[in-house]
């Protein structure tokens, strides 16, 4: 079974309630019809309860299926605006300003994911990374035990060219720009959690670098390789190496010539980048050049799940985002 179609079976066996912040796209409306028929997710779509019927009507779908919840009128704004005001009263977050932060979609879709109206949020088609990220943060918060929230594309090889095909994470692509040791260590427990939960088998983490088991010396090099020891330490039972070089940990020829003492042996399926130069500039090559489909930025370390889109997103993208959330939240502590 293709790694997508596992993720799609997954969420259909066991559908969660995910609400879209941007229900007056016509991606996301689209994406929200195909979702509910293909009985993955119940959807909420938050925005001007006129747009939106208007978006469903033309997509095919009516409210009888899908769920509207519009901020300026919802009988749900005045109690999600007043959690907002405790949570945030310590921040100088007044009364006034907890209801308006609530009458925005980003903000009333965290809540309700919060709250526990709904099993996880997406949104990103039309607000930035920036704007649904702080949404997340603000609102939902961290998960217990968690020091960093960070981001992975799921990388889908699955072409007749790909040498090597499945799932592979790439981490972090979209958020952490400059991790220290302990930040990326951070990255690599969370990223390989993430892969397992969503391709249902074990985690081999790369710990990427531009030396190779000590090929070459540098504070870039020594920063990756107490990122290692200090994940090995968090999670005593995760099969990770590094430093490595990407060719060594993705290539068995490469890594026996290179590191013939990897615990990895060319097999690894989670590869942490140093920096978000990095991982960015890999995947969109792996993306771009290599033909990988690239789902993401998908965050991991917040208490519930919320996921972030590109806003040059399509209808796939986005109905590929709710099946990835609905898997997080079943496999959410």
């Amino acid at each position: 079974m293709k790694p997508l179609d596992r993720i799609l079976e997954a969420a259909k066996a066991a559908p969660r309630h995910i609400v879209l912040a941007e229900g007056e796209d016509p991606r996301v409306v689209e994406a929200a019809r195909r979702a509910v028929r293909a009985g993955i997710a119940a959807i909420t779509l938050v925005g001007n309860r006129k747009t939106v019927e208007e978006r469903l009507a033309a997509a095919g779908a009516g409210t009888e299926e899908i769920r509207i919840e519009d901020p300026a009128s919802s009988a749900l704004t005045p109690r999600l605006a007043a959690a907002y005001h405790a949570l945030r009263r310590s921040k100088g977050v007044d009364e006034a300003a907890a209801a308006a932060a609530v009458r925005t979609p980003l903000v009333f879709a965290a809540m309700m994911v919060r709250e526990d109206e709904a099993d996880g949020t997406v949104g990103g088609a039309v607000a930035t990374t920036a704007d649904t990220v702080r949404a997340a943060l603000q609102t939902i918060g961290r998960a217990p035990g968690v020091g960093l929230v960070s981001s992975f594309f799921l990388m889908m090889l699955c072409a007749s060219h790909h040498v090597k095909k499945g799932a592979f994470v790439f981490a972090d692509c979209g958020l952490v720009v400059d991790p220290d040791a302990a930040g990326l260590a951070d990255i690599a427990v969370s990223s390989a959690r993430s892969f397992e939960a969503l391709a249902g088998k074990p985690a081999k983490v790369a710990m990427l670098s531009f030396s190779t088991a000590g090929s070459a010396a540098h504070e870039r090099v020594s920063k990756v390789v107490e990122a290692t020891r200090l994940a090995q330490e968090t999670a005593p039972g995760l099969v990770i190496d590094g430093e490595l070089q990407f060719d060594t940990a993705f290539v068995e020829a490469v890594s026996a010539a290179k590191a013939p003492r990897s615990a990895l042996n060319g097999e690894a399926n989670v590869f942490v980048f140093p920096n978000l130069d990095a991982a960015n500039i890999g995947y969109k090559i792996a993306q771009r050049i290599g033909g990988a489909t690239a789902i993401g930025p998908i965050l991991q370390g917040l208490a519930k799940p919320a996921n972030d889109l590109s806003r040059g997103c399509n209808t796939d993208d986005v109905f590929h985002m709710i099946a990835v959330t609905v898997v997080q939240a079943g496999s959410s502590p």
